[in-house]
């Protein structure tokens, strides 16, 4: 299959900012919004409930985005592509580079085989509510690994990498320190737990796309969310299948290309929504079996040779 580009161009201060599709206009208006939202809530008297709610949905799309940003850049200039990923490091959490070590290099690789670090199944065959929400923790751990072994790397083979990686680690703690100092409790608030809530967002996705999939079939490796919201509000992250089998198709053309493979992949793993997933396995499931999903990697491990 083909990856066509559609570059979109803007004038702006006799320069030229360009989109490599303009698909990306959206992920400029979330970028714009999500920084407005911390503004707005830093510089109000009161708190706002409604407000945050919003603030904490736009840190799930900063996972997003900064997922697809790390696949398929957002600009054709490289010094925005390195000004976003900056802005990914602050909002997201945690240095942008990370994406390359854990996900480029290793979840695309192993797909959650054996050498993955975000397993699904590492201590356990299970899935239920207690390895959904300790699986983040657990993932990130040791997703460390990687990242200190792909600085090495660079200390040694691309130096001017390596400190552009550090610079991040830098902007990171300077703004939260600075957040700090200059209050921090609204620091704590609007600033560390939707950075936070954006790092379990994401990991929580990859849980819920690959636990009891079978890693080693080439379409049922992971589930998909096919429902029209998710995909409309998160950059159509609910098409996993095709991600895995095409990571450079950029987010706006994984609907029609999921379409053609959707037949090979067996209709449990497509499922409709996404709170419908965590209510259906993770809240019915714990009283009622036939609610729980059933590993598929388990299955072909057990079944009877023919």
């Amino acid at each position: 299959m083909m990856v066509s580009t559609t570059v979109t161009r803007l004038s702006f201060l006799n320069g030229e900012i360009v989109l490599r599709y303009r698909e990306d206009w959206r992920t400029v208006g979330y970028i714009c919004v999500t920084t407005l939202l911390l503004i707005t809530q830093w510089n109000l008297s009161e708190f706002q409930p409604l407000l945050y709610v919003w603030a904490l949905f736009m840190s799930v799309s900063v996972a997003v985005i900064a997922h697809n940003h790390n696949h398929v850049t957002i600009w054709t200039k490289k010094p925005l592509n390195l000004l976003t990923d900056y802005w990914l490091t602050i909002f997201y959490g945690f240095p942008a580079f990370g994406w390359i070590p854990t996900h480029n290099m290793n979840h695309h690789k192993y797909n959650n085989r054996k050498g993955d670090y975000t397993l699904t199944y590492r201590y356990t065959e299970r899935n239920n509510l207690l390895t959904l929400l300790s699986y983040p923790s657990i993932s990130g751990y040791h997703q460390q690994r990687p990242v200190r072994d792909y600085l090495k790397h660079l200390w040694s083979n691309k130096r001017q990498n390596f400190w552009f990686c550090i610079s991040q680690y830098t902007v990171l703690g300077t703004f939260i320190l600075v957040a700090l100092w200059l209050d921090w409790k609204k620091a704590l608030l609007f600033v560390i737990i939707p950075q936070q809530m954006s790092l379990f967002a994401i990991l929580i996705f990859n849980y819920i796309q690959h636990v009891h999939a079978d890693e080693e079939s080439e379409y049922n490796h992971s589930r998909n969310i096919v429902g029209p919201w998710l995909n409309a509000l998160l950059f159509n992250n609910g098409f996993h299948t095709i991600h895995h089998h095409i990571p450079g198709l950029h987010w706006s053309k994984t609907p029609e290309a999921h379409e053609q493979i959707a037949h090979h992949i067996d209709p449990v793993l497509n499922e409709r929504s996404f709170w419908g997933v965590i209510g259906r396995i993770y809240i019915l499931g714990i009283l009622i079996p036939h609610f729980r999903s059933i590993s598929m990697r388990m299955r072909r491990m057990h079944a009877v040779p023919t």
